[in-house]
């Protein structure tokens, strides 16, 4: 079982930023990871909807014969976790509560801010993660619908993103908040001018990050850790591929050559 690959999906290029943690934190593993790019976004689908996507990208994942599987997608996370771990018989790991246990050990005056998706932030999985781990803490939460599109299209140091952003975090920072959670796996991407609209006062919790060192955790525990041949990623897109391996490349700092469209049933 240690030899098999981890299985990861999100509905385009966004869970990237999840995978390049995974790897760098896990020099030995193999992944496969697959973009469900022909049903880009789902944070604007129903949750039944996104049920059914994701039982879709996980079972294709399964037949490739995964040991894990990684839910790289907060709205995903968020509607689809429970029924994922309970129709395959693997470790299924999402993004949203390695994200809420952070942001709950850092805040320091217990009020916590939560952006992501319309589907996500309307879920409030995110909230109900974070006070079953701590009831005293308040959440605040903002769908920044905008970002998404500012970070494929590559302007993360835009006056145009600089400006969203204030326009998006101005009622958080009215809130008092000490800790954001970047609740959509595309936001890592702009911390720079997050924090930089936030002020220092302000911690980031990149759930990509907190992800990663769940996975890192569940795998030693179960003792199905890799360590024997350098990582490498195999990519799979519902779509054409040239898009994703164009704003990919720029998540991962590497050039995409071998991404394989798919048909998922």
């Amino acid at each position: 079982m240690s030899e098999r690959s981890i299985g990861v999906f999100d509905s385009g290029v966004g869970g990237l930023t999840v995978l390049k943690q995974i790897l760098q934190l896990l020099p030995g593993e193999q992944l496969l990871y697959l973009g469900d790019t022909a049903r880009v976004p789902y944070g604007s689908k129903s949750p039944a909807t996104v049920r059914r996507y994701a039982l879709e990208a996980a079972a294709f994942l399964v037949h490739h014969q995964v040991k894990m599987l990684v839910v790289a997608c907060n709205t995903a996370s968020s509607v689809a976790l429970d029924e994922l771990a309970e129709r395959f018989r693997l470790p299924v790991i999402g993004v949203i509560e390695p994200g809420a246990r952070r942001a709950v050990s850092l805040t320091r005056n217990g009020r916590i801010g939560v952006i992501g998706t319309e589907g996500t932030i309307k879920s409030q999985a995110y909230t109900r993660a974070i006070q079953s781990l701590d009831p005293c803490v308040e959440v605040f939460a903002a769908a920044c619908p905008l970002f998404v599109p500012l970070v494929e299209e590559g302007w993360l140091e835009h006056q145009v993103t600089r400006l969203t952003a204030r326009e998006y975090l101005q009622p958080l920072l009215n809130r008092n908040i000490d800790t954001l959670v970047l609740g959509c796996t595309h936001y890592p991407l702009l911390k720079g001018v997050l924090q930089e609209v936030l002020g220092e006062q302000v911690q980031l919790i990149d759930s990509a990050e907190a992800t990663a060192l769940t996975v890192a955790e569940c795998l030693r525990a179960e003792n199905r850790l890799r360590v024997v041949e350098p990582s490498r990623a195999r990519f799979f897109v519902t779509d054409v591929p040239e898009r994703f391996q164009r704003v990919g490349g720029a998540f991962l700092g590497t050039a995409l050559n071998e991404v394989e469209q798919v048909v998922l049933d």
